[in-house]
């Protein structure tokens, strides 16, 4: 007789529900191979939440025939009362524009939407990154700073979750 192998390469793994893999009796897959679907629209936890030095990446590709698309970050996931948010980003390409404004206590703020360009192509790749400083987010595509959004939600640690739909398909989050 052989000694039985560790089956530390296999494991069970059950349906994403609430952006959690969750152990459960179903056929092993390989754990180095397995993706977790990122499927919009898309809402997730941001572990430990926002603060100065974290960096948000959401990687993805522009569907071929888009209105738009956003990305948010939000306290909660509440729908009833809506949670708190701290930045919504939305590319609305019949304008051209790449608009951020934020949702505090029910009311939404001034709508910002200088840009120097607008970064997105229709069934084109993009990499969007939020970085987090102490009095703002710095908004970078594709490499490129575009703008900065100052903070107006002053507890950074409450800013847990992202939210993304819209016209995309996300290809990796970090």
């Amino acid at each position: 007789l052989r000694p039985a192998l560790p089956q530390r390469s296999l494991f069970h793994l059950q349906k994403i529900e609430d952006g959690h893999l969750n152990n459960s009796l179903g056929s092993p897959v390989q754990a180095d191979v397995y993706f977790p679907r990122l499927i919009v629209p898309f809402c997730g936890h941001i572990k430990g939440g926002m603060r100065p030095g974290k960096k948000i990446l959401v990687m993805g590709i522009v569907d071929l025939n888009p209105e738009s698309f956003g990305i948010s970050l939000t306290c909660g996931e509440s729908e009833d009362p809506p949670a708190d948010v701290a930045i919504e980003l939305k590319a609305v390409f019949t304008e051209r524009q790449f608009v951020r404004n934020s949702c505090v206590a029910g009311e939404w703020g001034e709508e910002q939407s200088s840009i120097p360009y607008f970064p997105f192509i229709p069934d084109q790749p993009f990499r969007v990154e939020i970085l987090c400083e102490h009095p703002r987010f710095r908004i970078f595509v594709d490499g490129h700073q575009l703008f900065d959004f100052y903070h107006r939600i002053e507890t950074l640690s409450a800013i847990d979750t992202i939210k993304i739909n819209g016209d995309l398909q996300l290809t990796k989050l970090g």
